[in-house]
């Protein structure tokens, strides 16, 4: 029974907020490239929740082994979702990414998606790395770089007025915070933090 009421819930989570999208008068007489910018957003948020779940092996029936497989199978699945959603922005309108990059946009929820997305990518230049980290300097690192990209993203979608409604979006931050939270209290290396207070 807990079992089917983890999955029942994860699916509501993750379809709840890509059927809303899929009828948001937002998407109307917008064309595929922006479109798939859109969604690709959603799925990189819905990753983020995906990610402390798989790294926490809180999801029943999956082996520890295939967690972390399929953990990182997700970080690849998020750089490849943050790609597309900027790629997407920049064709469609290229001034606005532009100035987002380069810190320069009017817009807050800009700033916060661009701290978002220099943290995904300084994680999977770390990920590469990873060989030549401990095992605590690569739990602080990762579980730092997780709390920036989650931080940025959730606070970017907030802000932007977006097609996954305002109650779906608002559940879906508050599900992939808490899901960071739990993980990296859980995970935080006790020998690194000393060293750190030290």
């Amino acid at each position: 029974m807990r079992r089917i009421l983890i999955w029942g819930g994860l699916g509501l989570a993750l379809a709840l907020p890509l059927a809303v999208a899929a009828t948001s008068p937002l998407l109307a007489w917008r064309d595929a490239v922006y479109i798939t910018a859109c969604f690709a957003g959603i799925v990189g948020m819905e990753v983020l929740l995906l990610q402390p779940l798989l790294a926490g092996r809180s999801l029943p029936g999956l082996s520890p082994r295939l967690s972390r497989r399929l953990h990182a199978a997700g970080g690849a699945l998020l750089v490849a979702a943050v790609a597309v959603h900027v790629g997407g922005l920049a064709v469609t309108s290229p001034p606005d990414v532009v100035d987002a990059l380069l810190l320069r946009a009017p817009t807050a929820f800009s700033v916060f998606g661009v701290v978002a997305l220099w943290g995904v990518v300084a994680t999977a230049v770390l990920a590469l790395a990873r060989r030549g980290l401990s095992a605590a300097a690569w739990r602080i690192a990762h579980l730092s770089l997780a709390a920036v990209i989650v931080t940025g993203s959730a606070i970017h979608a907030i802000l932007i007025d977006g097609t996954m409604g305002t109650v779906t979006k608002i559940a879906l931050c508050v599900l992939v915070a808490a899901a960071t939270m739990r993980v990296t209290v859980r995970f935080w290396p006790r020998l690194g933090l000393r060293r750190v207070r030290a």
